[in-house]
């Protein structure tokens, strides 16, 4: 029996064609059907990429004694907040600072007013109680700053004052001051101006000015000493309640400590420079 002839046609049709290749796909789970689709569009922006870790990170416990104010790294605070927690206010040294700060500004200003080398500040002028009207009229006590300007001039003193009725009172009271000064008549070109020369330093002066620095000095370290001991009453004060852990309160202690010895360095050198102002 032989074979019908359409099977080699057949065959010689199909061989005549191009074969079509034929792909086969695997079953592609969902994220990766998202991630090959999204590959073709473009890159989100950087601040919609989130970092894979995007817990934070997880912090200490607080020790028992101290478990609701306690710092866990034991670490100063790098900014003073105020109303903080007690360990906050441990660490905070600003009023100690403010009050040594006024101890040393009130330190300069006496020395500032001493006499030196023949040399008479013009805020010691100006700081002289002068009285003014008559005793019908009833008396009144400025300072002599209030009412005239005294202007240096080398080894003079300009005195301007403000009315011709107050240039009596104010030679007056400068010359009832404690400084050897003795003012002179105005001149007729400049009535309401009082010359009053300086007079010529003296190992009496030199002494008592360096007599006064060193009472001044004195009592700069003796403000300083009083700020470091309320500033310390603080700290036992936490250490008594125990709200702040042993650690911080040791190195608030070596804080303070820093602060104060910075205070009392500043004092002496302050004082060392005005001490040889005044010798010369």
């Amino acid at each position: 029996m032989s074979r019908p002839a359409t099977v080699p046609r057949m065959v010689s049709i199909l061989t005549s064609q191009p074969l079509r290749r034929v792909h086969s796909r695997a079953i592609e789970s969902p994220c990766r059907q998202f991630l090959l689709r999204a590959s073709h569009h473009q890159k989100p922006p950087p601040y919609l990429v989130r970092p894979f870790s995007y817990c934070p990170k997880s912090f200490k416990k607080a020790g028992k004694a101290n478990k609701a104010h306690a710092r866990s790294d034991s670490s100063p605070p790098v900014t003073e907040i105020s109303g903080g927690t007690p360990t906050d206010e441990a660490y905070d040294v600003s009023g100690l600072e403010t009050h040594i700060l006024k101890a040393i500004e009130r330190l300069t200003h006496e020395l500032a007013q001493l006499r030196s080398g023949g040399r008479l500040n013009p805020e010691v002028l100006e700081g002289l109680k002068v009285s003014l009207g008559t005793v019908s009229e009833g008396k009144q006590t400025v300072r002599l700053g209030d009412v005239a300007q005294v202007v240096p001039k080398g080894r003079l003193m300009n005195v301007m004052v403000g009315e011709e009725g107050h240039v009596k009172p104010v030679t007056t009271a400068i010359a009832a001051s404690p400084h050897s000064l003795a003012p002179q008549p105005p001149h007729p070109d400049s009535p309401l101006t009082i010359p009053v020369p300086i007079p010529p330093p003296t190992g009496e002066s030199r002494r008592a000015a360096l007599e006064a620095a060193q009472k001044v000095s004195e009592q700069a370290d003796g403000a300083i000493r009083d700020a470091r001991a309320a500033h310390h009453k603080k700290l036992r004060k936490f250490q008594v309640e125990k709200a702040v852990l042993p650690d911080d309160l040791q190195k608030a202690n070596k804080r303070m400590e820093e602060v104060v010895k910075k205070g009392h360095s500043e004092v002496k050198r302050i004082v060392e420079g005005a001490k040889k102002v005044l010798e010369s």
